[in-house]
This record gives structure tokens, C-alpha cells and sequence, in this order.
């Protein structure tokens, strides 16, 4: 039996990662809309399905978990840590008496509690002593909506979280107004409208990011090339002697080391230390999903059997943030970058089968269980296969950001 999980991350006003919420579904059934949720989150919790390690999940950041209100009156779990977890309350969790002695019983446990898309709804207010974050969904709350009831409350020690925030004005415009925290892919969207010059340090990034692609490679140019830069002959060093890859080897020179690594993961190194310099001054969780999805859709290329296709799949998926990246238009992007005609098809159109892997990630990351079940059943790939395959990538992922 396997449980299903999905992260987003919560980020603060400089966009740095402060937690996760989490999305859990017990069994593959569960990728289907027409699941009790209130069954559902009961089952898992306790049923003790976390213990896949929440610190595994959320790379030991807080995290968010919904409870609806059988699991908060009837079943919370007691194995949780407080340290570790904020209680999320669901917005259609009858505010009664029930509900208040037990947020009041779980406070004293040392639980944080939050208010999933607060409807500024009187009924809460005998709460808001117990309870530490307000989430607004802004696509059902006004700006003038938030600033006033903020601005009204007198309540210090409360966090004001936005989530669906999907734009740098929204996320701007939504910290003036008093929110702390966000949630939403505002972090993984160009930032400036209009078209910026890329610098030439970037555009050299790109060059090398471009051999990734490339069948073969000239080791005595690529060896050429790192001579000149010595961080990205240390950063090569370093990495051939990381647990990631797991060896342990005297390199007498870089050619060496070039050669020592393989055609393979030297792809996926080239492809790694581009994406971390052009991710300087980026939240880390865009470098984060664009190292979990190029493992993934790697991996799902691997268990189809595309045996020529797992560079290309590993290539899409650490791509497919780069618009973002590089605060530019992914046409603009993708008419400088040297790469397979199908990379670029799936980045641009979508209409091959590495874009359907990139769209199975995308389903997966967003807690979509029925479009994850679809997508799977056109793959002809078991959806527990892929579930396993997303937990594995998002570890890779934290490894190797923990190496650079």
C-alpha cells in the first residue's frame, strides 16, 4: 500500500522557503475527484501512512497538512510533531464548539494552527487567539478585502498567508497590504514583462548548457573549457566524490575527470552547474522543481524502455522552468539554445511524448490525482511506478542541493 504526496512550497517576502503544504491520498483510488476527503485524510493519518518520513518530503521544513473535520475531532493523530507541522483547518470545517475546544487542546500540545481560505466571516473570530496563519485564496477574496480585515484586526502574534499568487505584481502588491507568506507559481514565472538583454556570463551559460545535448562529446574542448573557469572545476571535482553519484576516485587530470564520469551523467552535471548559476538570485524552490522533474521524467523514460530518450527527458525537465529562470519569453529562450528539435517541441507546443512526461510531473507536483491516473493510463505505466518515481526524484533533487 503506498501513500500519494504532494508538495507545494510556502515562500516569505525575499522568496525564500519557509515550509510546504502537503497533499496526501491513500491508494490509487484515491486519484479519482469522487473520494470522501474528510475519509481520506482520516485513513491516512491514522493509519500511520506518514511514515514514509515527512522530513524526506518537505527537506525538513514545516509542513502544511489539511484536516477536515473527522480527523480533527475524532482521529488526530498523536504521533505528529508539533515541531514539524501546522494543523491546516479546511474551509468548510463547521466553526462550532466542537472544533474550538480542540484547536484551544492542540495549542497546548504546541501545534501551530492555520485557516485555510478565510471567508472574513464573523463565525471565526472566537478562534483567532488559537489560531497563528490565515490563508486568503485570492481568487476569492479582493486585495481591498485582506488590507481591510488586516487592518482591523488587532491581533499581533497572526500570519497573513496568500495563496494562489501567480504574478511578481499579485506578490508585490499582496506584501504591502501585510502578507508575509505566499503560496502559488509566481516563483516560476518571468518577473518582468518587458525583454532583457541576456548578460554575456549568461549567454556562455547557455553555450554550455547547449553541450547537454550534443551525442558525443569532444572531451579535449569540453577539458579546454573548464580549464578556464577553476569554481567549475572544483564544482566537477566535488561532484565525482559526492555520495550522489557514489564514487570515490584519485582524478589526475580534468580531461580525467571528464572522461571518468561518462558521457551520461556528465550530460546531467553540464546540465546542473548551468542551471545553478543562472538560478543565482532565484528562489531555490525553482532550481528545486527543475532538478526534481528532470529526474522524473528521466525516469519515466527509463521504465517506457526509451532506451536513446532518458538524456532528452532528463534535458526537458530541467528546462522547463527556464522561461522563469531567465526572465525571458521560452520562444526567445529556446531560439538561442542549441537542443534536440523534440526538447524543444515539448517545451514550446507540447505535442510529443517528453511533453507528456513534463505534464505527468506537473499533475503529480499539484496533488492532480485524476489527471496523474490519465496520464499514466496513456503512458500504459502503473501509477504507483510514477508516484514512487516522484518521491524518488524529489530526494535527488534535495541531495543534490545539498551538495552545491
Amino acid at each position: 500500500m503506498y501513500s500519494y504526496v504532494a508538495r507545494q512550497p510556502i515562500l516569505d517576502e525575499q522568496k525564500n522557503i519557509k515550509a510546504y503544504e502537503l497533499l496526501f491520498r491513500d491508494g490509487k483510488s484515491n486519484a479519482f475527484p469522487d473520494i470522501d476527503p474528510d475519509e481520506a485524510t482520516s485513513n491516512i493519518l491514522t493509519n500511520n501512512h506518514l511514515t514514509l518520513g515527512l522530513e524526506k518530503v518537505t527537506a525538513n521544513l514545516p509542513a502544511f497538512i489539511n484536516f477536515h473535520e473527522d480527523a480533527l475531532l475524532k482521529h488526530f493523530p498523536s504521533f505528529l510533531d508539533p515541531a514539524s507541522v501546522i494543523i491546516e483547518i479546511l474551509e468548510d470545517v463547521p466553526a462550532s464548539n466542537a472544533l474550538l475546544q480542540t484547536c484551544k487542546l492542540l495549542k497546548k500540545k504546541g501545534f501551530k494552527l492555520a485557516l485555510d481560505d478565510f471567508e472574513l466571516d464573523s463565525k471565526w473570530n472566537k478562534f483567532l487567539p488559537y489560531i497563528d496563519i490565515i490563508k486568503f485564496d485570492i481568487l476569492a477574496v479582493s486585495f481591498e478585502e485582506i488590507a481591510e480585515f488586516i487592518k482591523q484586526v488587532n491581533l499581533s502574534h497572526l500570519v497573513f498567508l496568500a495563496e494562489k499568487v501567480e504574478t511578481l505584481e499579485q506578490f508585490e502588491e499582496l506584501k504591502s497590504i501585510g502578507c508575509t507568506l505566499f503560496q502559488g507559481y509566481f516563483f516560476a514565472k518571468p518577473e518582468i514583462m518587458k525583454q532583457k538583454r541576456l548578460s554575456m556570463s549568461k549567454q556562455s551559460i547557455l553555450e554550455l548548457l547547449s553541450y547537454s545535448s550534443e551525442e558525443q562529446f569532444d572531451f579535449n574542448e569540453m577539458s579546454a573549457l573548464f580549464e578556464q573557469d577553476p569554481g567549475l572545476t572544483y564544482k566537477l571535482l566535488r561532484f565525482i566524490n559526492s555520495p550522489i553519484y557514489g564514487r570515490r576516485q584519485e582524478i589526475t587530470s580534468l580531461k580525467h575527470a571528464l572522461v571518468y564520469i561518462g558521457d551520461i551523467e556528465l550530460k546531467k552535471f553540464i546540465a546542473l552547474l548551468a542551471l545553478s548559476d543562472l538560478c543565482q538570485d532565484k528562489p531555490t524552490e525553482i532550481m528545486r522543481m527543475s532538478l526534481a522533474r528532470a529526474k522524473f521524467c528521466e525516469q519515466i523514460s527509463k521504465h517506457r524502455q526509451d532506451n536513446e530518450n532518458p538524456p532528452k527527458a532528463f534535458l526537458t525537465g530541467i528546462l522547463s522552468l527556464i522561461d522563469g529562470i531567465l526572465d525571458q519569453d521560452l520562444n526567445t529562450v529556446m531560439n538561442i539554445l542549441p537542443i534536440h528539435c523534440e526538447i524543444k517541441a515539448a517545451l514550446i507546443s507540447g505535442e510529443n511524448y517528453l511533453s507528456t512526461y513534463l505534464i505527468l510531473s506537473q499533475s503529480i507536483e499539484r496533488g492532480n490525482w485524476a489527471q496523474s491516473a490519465m496520464v499514466c493510463n496513456e503512458l500504459n505505466l502503473n501509477f504507483d511506478t510514477c508516484s514512487e518515481a516522484h518521491q524518488t526524484a524529489l530526494e535527488w533533487a534535495d541531495d543534490i542541493l545539498s551538495v552545491n
